[in-house]
């Protein structure tokens, strides 16, 4: 594949073309569950570098169809399914648009933003906060993830009860196709009904119809006010009845609802020990509560102790506390990011990104946690995550004096299965928010509609005929 590493070569620039060396930083998943080998990792500057290493890419391919040749679309290297590394072919080009991190354009009065696929969410808020408006797609990986990353897998985050997952922060999309044409969909319009709706086609097919390479996305006035509250509760029940008390006191206002178990709080404590824990984590579950008010910190504060007073009379919360300052609420919400970061620190373990319906989610870990103890006595769940949309990370650790390495090799298939026909039977899925990948495709042949993954290979076949673009993830062909 000389010459075709040589055509890329001028594309990008030497610098840019990666082919020996330590490449560990684009070919490991994030979780380090899996190490690929790429054939190349390119890192372009632009939709025309894109659209032209396709191209060279599917000539060479059609000119060698055996050759095993395919491209790996990637932003920030943050998934969680093993969507954006390659495998262990060595036959697979890795494209990193980790340089194509520009800001377009800020048009307040059409309260959109126009970026380039590479940039960091961090700095799209930022830049958003800048211009006294707000872009909400909020969660722990946001200093690392790139905004194309998180469109290619419809990300959610701890604002979707509010805003919604990032396809309901998107109007349009610039992609390159898998022949290496540019389509030129950036358009900023609330209303277009001229068709399919390819944007939300593409969004979600973790680069496996096209390759995002810039998108404009929705902003929104920045409240005048967001106050958080952190609450003990005594079941999942009460969590839920706390919820929806929550929405009928703050309606559209209520923009974070995050549920976490005692289990999952005390590897936080255990495992940062320098982060300023709050009471009431032996309660078996803690919610962290945010409102946003568009009038003063006085008005959201008046609302706020109405909710709680209310919530403590009925039993739904034992104790609260609101914060009194940013620094408070950069700390709470802290404390909820670093769950994720706590649980590797003790060791493998089996995550699941679910969903079922809100009024199931208490039944349903009642159930599932049951038979999980009866198959494994001893597991310990790692149960935390977004109660305001129906998104929990259900996670599985290995009982205490189990070896970790030993549960994962043993029970990961066992314990997947239980809780996937779990899902299932509560008429949820099996993936929320982090996308399939490759770690899922297996059981999404297994808990998907045969008509749906028809469909979905049709889809693929069309748009994607040389299995160019990121083969084996979502769905196979």
């Amino acid at each position: 594949m000389q010459s075709l590493l040589d055509t890329l070569r001028h594309i990008v620039g030497s610098a840019n073309i990666l082919t020996d060396g330590d490449l560990s930083a684009w070919t490991q998943d994030w979780r380090k569950r899996s190490s690929g080998k790429a054939l190349a990792v390119l890192r372009p500057a632009s939709t025309e570098e894109v659209a032209q290493i396709v191209k060279a890419c599917a000539a060479y391919l059609a000119a060698h169809p055996d050759c095993g040749l395919s491209l790996v679309p990637q932003g920030g290297n943050t998934g969680l399914v093993v969507g954006s590394t390659p495998d262990k072919s060595g036959q697979q080009i890795l494209l990193s648009l980790q340089r194509m991190n520009a800001v377009h354009s800020v048009d307040a009065a059409n309260l959109t933003m126009s970026v380039q696929a590479g940039c960091i969410l961090q700095n799209l808020q930022q830049r958003a906060e800048d211009s006294d408006l707000l872009f909400p797609l909020s969660m722990a990986s946001e200093g690392t993830c790139t905004i194309g990353g998180n469109l290619a897998c419809n990300a959610g985050g701890t604002q979707v009860l509010r805003y919604g997952n990032t396809r309901d922060l998107c109007l349009g999309l610039e992609v390159v196709t898998a022949q290496g044409e540019i389509w030129h969909g950036l358009s900023g319009l609330r209303k277009d009904n001229t068709g399919y709706d390819l944007r939300d086609l593409l969004i979600g097919s973790e680069g496996t119809l096209g390759i995002i390479t810039a998108a404009t996305l929705k902003l929104y006035p920045l409240p005048a006010a967001r106050l958080t509250a952190w609450t003990a509760v005594p079941s999942l029940d009460q969590a839920i009845a706390l919820l929806t008390l929550a929405r009928r006191h703050f309606d559209a206002g209520l923009t974070g609802f995050e549920v976490m178990g005692r289990f999952a709080l005390s590897l936080v404590a255990k495992h940062f020990s320098q982060l300023h824990m709050p009471p009431h984590l032996e309660a078996p579950y803690c919610v962290l509560l945010e409102i946003s008010d568009h009038v003063s910190e006085a008005h959201a504060r008046e609302q706020f102790e109405a909710l709680l007073e209310v919530a403590l009379e009925q039993g739904l919360v034992s104790d609260a506390v609101v914060a009194e300052s940013l620094s408070q609420v950069n700390q709470l919400w802290h404390i909820r990011e670093s769950i994720p970061l706590a649980q590797p620190l003790e060791g493998l373990n089996i995550k699941h990104d679910i969903s079922v319906p809100i009024s199931s989610i208490a039944e349903f870990v009642r159930t599932t946690d049951a038979l999980l103890q009866q198959a494994i006595p001893g597991v310990r769940m790692v149960n935390f995550g977004h109660l305001g949309d129906g998104n929990l990370h259900y996670n599985v650790q290995a009982p205490e004096h189990m070896d970790p390495a030993r549960f994962l090799a043993e029970h990961e298939e066992q314990v997947n299965t239980l809780v996937y026909d779990s899902v299932t039977a509560f008429k949820g899925s099996i993936s929320a928010e982090h996308g399939v990948g490759s770690l899922k495709v297996e059981q999404l042949e297994k808990y998907k509609s045969p008509v749906a993954l028809d469909l979905m290979r049709a889809i693929k076949r069309a748009l994607d005929p040389q299995n160019l673009l990121n083969p084996g993830r979502v769905v196979r062909v």
